[in-house]
């Protein structure tokens, strides 16, 4: 199976144990996932099968959108619910404070990544050397926050939807928003509500797609690798160029075009690849045919 289907992960999952279980329902491999959600997060985690692992590095750099609640008054060692309590302290802010706090964090922010995550330091993930109880500075990662919308406010706890750039830690935006009212805070539940144009609404739980597989249904449910490109132009180019089209080289057709990039098919419709578009000539950029 070759395309992309959107898995609601649920609480207790990791995305390595979706991908894991997967390979075993499908009965496949090649199976990537496009970005990690934690254990105790649900929703949206787009899945590439086959060919499509392809995209995995070039659709995980989209934004993101998450329904999170954040606790404040609580400070935890993995900034949520699950860790060690670290401080407790009275939430003597009032709602306005509170919504002024949050809304000061879209735009550009410069963020602190937190110790429990999978990020690298000399060749350590964060998460291995917290559980050897050690700290270790970490270098603020620049973010973009595009929206946050404040759903309730019922302190101690603020539900909250936020759209956010790639490498985004809802939870550290938690403590962050906590910091400044200084009282504290962590995040409570998050749920991933869309990823990479998939939204929770198109996306499977696990046990749903091994009916769909049990069925013979499942095809149906996999969205076809082109459909990611379609903001881009398509051509389909003649059968003389087929060589140089299932080689991989750079095909001499002139196209005009002002988005840059096209999707190329041949002329029996199959999807060949993302090309970008030069003077009198196409040039792969990333191909998914295989002859």
């Amino acid at each position: 199976m070759n395309g992309i289907i959107s898995v609601y992960k649920e609480k207790g999952y990791t995305s390595h144990d979706v991908v894991a279980r997967l390979r075993g329902i499908l009965k496949q491999k090649k199976i990537g996932h496009t970005g990690t959600l934690d254990p105790e997060a649900e929703g949206v985690l787009p899945i590439c099968l086959g060919k499509g692992t392809k995209l995995c590095d070039m659709i995980e750099n989209t934004d993101k959108t998450y329904r999170v609640t954040m606790r404040l008054g609580l400070e935890t060692d993995t900034e949520d619910m699950t860790g060690t309590v670290l401080r407790e302290a009275p939430v003597t802010c009032s709602e306005a404070e509170v919504e002024k706090a949050i809304l000061n964090f879209e735009g550009e922010q410069s963020q602190i990544p937190p110790m429990y995550s999978a990020i690298k330091i000399n060749g350590k993930k964060l998460y291995e050397l917290a559980r050897a109880g050690k700290v270790v500075e970490r270098k603020p990662r620049q973010i973009h926050i595009y929206k946050i919308d404040i759903e309730s406010i019922q302190l101690p706890e603020v539900t909250m939807t936020v759209r956010c750039s790639k490498g985004t830690y809802i939870r550290s935006l938690c403590r962050d928003i906590g910091e400044i009212l200084s009282c504290g805070g962590c995040m409570k539940s998050l749920l991933r509500t869309e990823a990479c144009g998939f939204t929770y609404h198109q996306s499977y739980r696990l046990d749903e797609i091994e009916t769909f597989m049990r069925e013979g249904s499942l095809e149906d449910k996999i969205v076809r690798i082109d459909t990611m490109f379609m903001q881009y132009p398509s051509v389909s180019v003649p059968t003389k160029f087929n060589k140089l089209l299932y080689n991989g080289n750079v095909i001499p057709i002139k196209v005009e075009s002002t988005k840059g990039k096209i999707r190329v098919y041949d002329q029996e419709k199959h999807f060949i690849g993302l090309y970008q578009i030069k003077e009198n000539s196409l040039k792969p950029l990333k191909l998914f045919f295989d002859r």
